[in-house]
């Protein structure tokens, strides 16, 4: 894998200095063609060797081009607020959106490679984590990200050298660690670690370029070429990357298969008094467990689905009354912002993921993808079929963390659904929940439910279940969500003990 950038390039300082004007001249053209047409992201990661010229080119970059258009993250041990999240928060937060350039020195690839460093040897977890960012920077492209990957290399003599050289001067001894030290000393075992690293995660969407990082002047001049070079043809070519043609059995599958909420008996409900004992029995099981020593030491998301009408803000509100308004956020999901659509569409559910000890309740999730875009044809069959996996790692992520995910879809049948849609716009404090575009969706009511269906087929893990709620009772389904929540949470915190 380094073969070639252990050749000695070099590149004389006349060379250098003729071709560079043209090269930074050229790059700043590229960036305001970039952000003009705001068509996709750029994302570099810039990984490699110590002392063959990583900072030196992050710094380098925001030299030659117009600070305002890139963004540089340098990611070191996790902080605080940062451990309290999935590993992958931090990374996803800092995401560059569309038309603008995004440099991350050190990225999700600098785990895996200290964590087997440390261990002496290839851990047999590491292909996992491996194909877990594999996955994870399929999902970028395919979200339109063009993900620039560079790896600055030294041989083993150049790396002593360099430090050496370093150690020497008095005005850059300060740049040597004792971990840079000690890495020189395992250097055998990092090459051939991140030798692997590399050949795995080296993809047709995300290729690895290893750049000889010796000498400065070939350093330099080759990293802009190439980021002139990948990033011009991109944003000249007319054609939208290529996306592999989706098989369309799934949105051609008959209503009348569609079992799962066909079987729901939507005929269940409660008297009131019942309907009260249990509200009042369950709000107080759940406070109780929200206030247990050990639940800092994970946090709640709330995942709240359903159809239109069907309960959600009633059911969120009974929850919420059962906690300390200090410890709990809703976040209501509605059509993405300018903000939102330049990014992933995931970005905006990742950022709102909650600290430890504190509730998150999704009013609408990230389930819109197969849902509303789908039926909608805001998105392409492609999009939406390959969120099935994209979601179901995402929720591995949350559970991995300890993270307790409880997911809830609300259903009524139509005639329930017609009659709460007259209420209300009958009802002068509700007539804002009436909108056009719900009578719009009852009128897709079949192809929803096509939808509803695939999605829970797909999503409902053993680890991240869909609870199913009849909703024609409220009254019913209050009850059977704060019995879920408390249930699901009373498990996790023992297994936690």
């Amino acid at each position: 894998m380094f073969e070639s950038a252990e050749l000695g390039h070099s590149i004389p300082d006349d060379l250098y200095k003729k071709e560079l004007p043209a090269l930074r001249e050229a790059l700043l053209d590229l960036q305001f063609d970039l952000a003009e047409a705001k068509a996709f992201p750029v994302l570099i990661l810039i990984g490699g060797v110590d002392g063959a010229g990583k900072g030196e080119t992050a710094n380098l970059l925001n030299e030659w081009m117009d600070p305002r258009l890139i963004h540089t993250c340098a990611f070191g041990p996790a902080t605080e607020d940062e451990a309290e999240r999935p590993h992958m928060w931090r990374f996803w937060r800092e995401l560059p959106p569309k038309g603008k350039i995004g440099i991350f020195f050190g990225s999700w690839y600098t785990a895996p490679i200290l964590e087997n460093l440390a261990g002496g040897k290839l851990r047999k977890k590491l292909d996992s984590h491996l194909s877990d960012i594999v996955r994870f920077e399929r999902m970028l492209t395919d979200e339109g990200a063009l993900i620039i990957k560079l790896w600055f290399h030294l041989s083993k003599k150049q790396q002593k050298n360099r430090i050496a050289e370093l150690e020497a001067n008095p005005k850059t001894r300060w740049r040597v660690t004792e971990q840079d030290k000690q890495h020189l000393k395992h250097y055998d075992e990092f090459r051939t670690l991140t030798g692997h690293i590399l050949r795995e995660t080296s993809t047709a969407n995300a290729p690895w370029m290893v750049i000889e990082g010796f000498d400065p002047n070939y350093r330099s001049l080759t990293t802009g070429k190439y980021l002139l070079d990948i990033i011009r043809a991109r944003l000249d070519s007319k054609a939208p990357p290529l996306r592999k043609a989706a098989a369309p059995a799934l949105a051609l599958k008959p209503v009348d298969d569609l079992n799962v909420l066909n079987t729901l008996d939507l005929s269940k409900s409660l008297d009131k008094d019942d309907y009260e004992d249990q509200l009042e029995e369950y709000q107080g099981k759940l406070n109780l467990l929200t206030r247990h020593e050990k639940f800092n030491q994970l946090s709640v998301i709330i995942a709240s689905e359903g159809v239109d009408a069907a309960g959600k803000g009633g059911a969120i509100r009974r929850v919420t009354q059962a906690l300390d308004a200090r410890t709990y956020s809703i976040i209501p999901i509605s059509a993405p912002s300018d903000e939102e659509n330049a990014q992933p569409y995931l970005w905006r559910f990742w950022r709102q993921l909650p600290r430890r000890g504190r509730v998150t309740i999704f009013d609408r999730t990230w389930y819109g993808r197969v849902l509303v875009e789908r039926v909608e044809g805001f998105c392409s069959t492609q999009d939406w079929m390959r969120a099935y996996a994209e979601i179901n790692d995402f929720e591995e992520q949350l559970l991995n963390h300890d993270i307790v995910l409880v997911k809830f879809w609300l259903h009524i049948d139509q005639k329930e659904q017609l009659a709460r849609f007259k209420a209300r716009e009958n009802t002068a404090f509700k007539r804002y929940k009436i909108t056009d575009e719900d009578w719009r969706n009852r009128e897709k009511w079949d192809d929803y439910q096509r939808a509803v269906c695939d999605m829970i087929d797909r999503t409902s893990t053993e680890r991240a279940p869909w609870t199913l709620v009849e909703s024609n009772d409220k009254k019913y389904a209050r009850i059977k969500i704060l019995k879920t929540i408390f249930e699901q949470l009373e498990r996790k915190l023992e297994a936690l003990k």
